[in-house]
């Protein structure tokens, strides 16, 4: 007996795995993929926003080493 459940379990695995990704395929399709120009834009705005926060942070961490190296002798 144990011998006939291993294969129909092993076939609805495998019957479980193709509906998955027949799911996912289809989920891909309705996906909104941007453009060139698009990917680009909002590229460029991304390493716009990472440089204007790096330094940000080197302006505020300075001042911190600043004050507190005057604060402790």
């Amino acid at each position: 007996m144990g011998a006939l459940k291993k294969p129909a379990n092993t076939q609805r695995q495998a019957e479980k795995a193709a509906d998955y990704f027949r799911g996912v395929l289809s989920e891909l399709k309705k996906v909104h993929w941007p453009s060139r120009r698009q990917l680009l834009t909002y590229t460029g705005v991304v390493f716009f926003a990472v440089a204007i926060v790096s330094i940000l942070m080197w302006v505020v961490d300075s001042g911190l080493s600043a004050a507190l190296s005057k604060l402790v002798p």
